[in-house]
């Protein structure tokens, strides 16, 4: 299927497929090419590669910027509040033992984390043709 509009009224977009959301999103979740599946997404630990090594896909487009951050402390913080609320309803602990298990595991969830959700931003950046990966620019008009 192909998307017969463009961004602007006499513009022709580079890119005409459909570029599906949710398969976008799932493959930066697993850290590969949000365009093909195949190639990795990262070069390093939160380095995103310039091209695709299986589809030759541009991948410098890219700007997560904070948002993968801002998800991850979202997510995690209320995951380790409840399970510090329940642990502490069951068993009555000193607040040093609580921090000396909660802060690791804080810790090491949000390291665990931070990389597919950053891959899951630039595929959602992808899909959404945002940031370059349209093929137009993000910078605005000069009148």
């Amino acid at each position: 299927m192909t998307i017969h509009s463009s961004s602007r009224p006499g513009e022709i977009a580079a890119d005409q497929t459909e570029r599906l959301l949710g398969h976008s999103i799932k493959r930066g979740l697993v850290c590969r090419c949000p365009a093909c599946g195949e190639g990795k997404l990262f070069r390093a630990y939160l380095k995103v590669a310039d091209r695709c090594e299986a589809c030759g896909e541009d991948l410098h487009h890219h700007r997560a910027d904070d948002l993968p951050a801002y998800l991850v402390i979202l997510i995690l913080g209320h995951v380790l509040v409840g399970g510090y609320m329940m642990t502490d309803m069951a068993f009555p602990l000193p607040a040093w033992v609580h921090f000396a298990i909660w802060a690791p595991i804080g810790v090491v969830a949000s390291l665990l984390c931070l990389q597919p959700i950053k891959g899951g931003v630039v595929g959602l950046q992808w899909a959404l043709r945002m940031h370059g990966f349209g093929g137009g620019s993000d910078d605005p008009e000069v009148v």
